[in-house]
């Protein structure tokens, strides 16, 4: 297999929490980079640390990994490629993926922990420049 590159994405994030039934923030449609999922059971969103939402919960502080896709669908085991790689350096991660590829989300203070852990396992890693 290829060697994976993955990106360092430069700004903060947050995940907020919300009940199913709130109306999402239009703010959040304007920002250059989030995520909406919903189930019967919640909302969350991730967004730009910036962007403050009135949510139930928030989660603060994180740094946003970019599998360099796009990835076709016949691609397996990268998230859990990953996350092992994380999961074995004791790095907690939030994943999220889109049609093309996969992001993987950790706390500002593990992210160097993570770069080496993921260089380790033969990840290339870049940075994406701030905007």
């Amino acid at each position: 297999m290829a060697r994976m590159t993955l990106a360092v994405h430069p700004q903060l994030y947050s995940i907020h929490s919300f009940s199913p039934q709130s109306t999402i923030d239009p703010q959040v449609f304007n920002q250059p980079m989030f995520f909406i999922g919903k189930t019967k059971d919640e909302l969350s969103i991730v967004v730009p640390a910036e962007l403050a939402l009135d949510s139930q919960e928030e989660e603060s502080d994180w740094r946003c990994f970019e599998v360099v896709g796009p990835l076709g669908f016949s691609m397996t085991g990268i998230l859990a490629s990953v996350s092992a790689a994380l999961a074995n350096a004791k790095i907690s991660i939030f994943a999220i993926s889109t049609f093309d590829t996969d992001y993987v989300l950790v706390k500002k203070d593990t992210l160097e922990r993570a770069i080496q852990a993921l260089k380790k396992t033969n990840y290339q890693i870049i940075h994406y420049p701030a905007e």
